[in-house]
């Protein structure tokens, strides 16, 4: 680009500190030492090549080369070279599971669909992770079934069209719960007057208008229903929204799943937002540029705890803007 359009305007009185600059980032690819870096106080975080296939390296190599050869020849047309910008919309719309260089939110998320409602999908890395783990076609199924929910009430524990047929329900409501259910997320919010219908509401099962106006008013607590046959049902249709304690999983297997915060409210397991940073120091030799990256942490963490990450990002050699973001947990 600046070969044909021009360096940036204020590139000649920049150039020496602009090619140093490169010439640090090549050395990094190359896998320098600390020692022969030009004029850093903080060095890179080195780049452990055994873990990365070799035609990376090589390629890696080759744009680094060609990024100082040709820039000490024709300038630069940006003063970043490479940088990895905010892909949260970007990434759904190119069918990725996470937003950029972070780990996933959670799991399990929910996409709204342009008709209305919503869907909820795994992600997509995880029935790939199970098999090539070792486990089998039925047993990774009732995994991501444990994590999404089986989306229907046929053989839910105690809350199933059979224990609703026998309080008066017929195939038309249950034909309207199973159609709610699709973009549901609670039988609380699901299986009401709402959807069911008020005249059915008042003539099959006894409910009272003061009832119907009472907006804390739960029909399956009026129909006989626990708070714990409730919670049963929801999470065999709903799912359990992480993969813990899901069934056939091994423990030693639950680090490859974890996310940037407690998946749903079972979820207890989350990645340390040192994790976060490490991620990104393997990747910011390659950015000459900031990383887009939000640092996720539970609400509960500390002023210290915070003041920590950007000590210790620094300490990294990170460049970064949209930093932190406290989670609900």
């Amino acid at each position: 680009m600046a070969q044909y359009l021009g360096a940036f305007s204020k590139y000649k009185p920049n150039r020496e500190s602009m090619l140093r600059v490169i010439r640090n980032h090549r050395r990094a690819a190359m896998g320098a030492k600390a020692k022969d870096y030009e004029g850093l106080s903080v060095t890179p975080t080195p780049i452990q090549w055994e873990l990365i296939p070799t035609e990376l390296q090589q390629a890696s190599q080759k744009v680094w080369n060609e990024a100082l050869n040709l820039g000490t020849e024709f300038g630069f047309r940006n003063a970043q070279v490479s940088v990895i910008a905010p892909t949260g919309t970007i990434g759904l719309i190119m069918d990725c599971d996470t937003t950029g260089i972070e780990p996933d939110f959670s799991l399990v998320k929910f996409k709204k669909l342009a008709g209305g409602g919503y869907f909820r999908i795994i992600n997509q890395s995880v029935p790939r992770a199970l098999k090539n783990l070792g486990y089998g076609p039925k047993e990774v199924e009732a995994i991501v079934k444990y994590c999404v929910g089986h989306l229907s009430l046929k053989q839910s524990p105690v809350i199933h069209e059979e224990s609703l047929r026998k309080k008066g329900f017929n195939a038309e409501q249950l034909d309207r719960i199973e159609k709610a259910i699709e973009s549901g997320f609670d039988l609380q919010y699901v299986i009401t007057p709402y959807v069911i219908g008020e005249d059915f509401c008042r003539s099959q099962l006894g409910v009272k208008g003061t009832e119907l106006d009472d907006p804390s008013f739960v029909l399956l607590t009026k129909m006989g229903f626990s708070p714990q046959e409730i919670e049963e049902a929801n999470r065999f249709v709903f799912g359990s929204m992480t993969i813990e304690g899901a069934p056939f999983l091994k423990e030693e297997h639950y680090p490859i799943f974890d996310c940037a915060n407690k998946c749903g409210k079972y979820g207890q397991r989350f990645l340390a937002a040192t994790t976060h940073i490490d991620t990104m120091a393997a990747a910011q030799p390659f950015i000459s540029g900031a990383i887009s990256k939000t640092i996720n942490m539970p609400n509960e963490a500390t002023v210290d705890e915070i003041a920590d990450v950007y000590l210790v990002s620094w300490k990294k050699c990170l460049r970064l803007f949209r930093f932190i973001e406290m989670g609900q947990n």
